[in-house]
């Protein structure tokens, strides 16, 4: 198992060794203990799956506040997907920076996304199927979001994104900075 850095501290993402022969292969997905030494000690409560039928849906950018703030380990099971994490932490050096890695069922690679990020992702193939555990329970109160095409963000979505994809409650989130209006530096301010 091999653990992938970003230049944004905390993210990270998890690639397995693959055993294959004439059957098929099997991968070791997930070890607690290798976990635990990149991410801390880490508790997964909740475990959820979506599937997206067109190519270049758009899923995001969701976050939870506290006390229900998420991290997410995020898998394809089928097809892949433009995975995004965007520091939403105030104070961080980070703050409004994104990453993005592309995870693929053939690979098997996994994005750990600490709390304090906004995730969303762009399905780059036909009928994929996501899932990811989470570390807190779904908070409706406070289940938010940023718009996916904030400027101030600047992610280099792929070319695939399809707008009309967008759920009405993501096609009408707020910018980074009109929810973080007294973060210093942000463009929008």
């Amino acid at each position: 198992m091999e653990f992938k850095s970003f230049p944004i501290p905390g993210p990270f993402e998890i690639v397995p060794r693959r055993h294959g022969d004439a059957r098929g292969y099997f991968a070791e997905l997930f070890r607690e203990d290798l976990f635990a030494e990149r991410a801390g000690k880490v508790r997964f409560v909740q475990e959820n799956q979506s599937l997206s039928g067109r190519t270049g849906t758009i899923r995001g950018l969701h976050y939870q506040e506290a006390p229900f703030a998420q991290g997410k380990l995020v898998r394809c099971a089928a097809g892949a997907i433009y995975d995004v994490a965007v520091d939403i932490r105030p104070g961080s050096d980070s703050f409004g920076q994104w990453i993005a890695a592309e995870l693929t069922a053939e690979d098997c690679n996994q994005l750990w996304i600490p709390a304090g990020f906004a995730h969303g992702f762009c399905t780059l193939r036909p009928d994929t199927v996501v899932t990811y555990k989470v570390t807190d329970y779904y908070s409706p109160a406070h289940d938010k979001g940023l718009a996916w095409d904030d400027p101030d963000i600047g992610v280099a979505w792929p070319g695939s994104a399809c707008p009309d994809t967008l759920s009405a409650k993501d096609a009408g989130q707020p910018r980074l900075a009109e929810v973080f209006a007294s973060v210093p530096g942000l463009k929008g301010n």
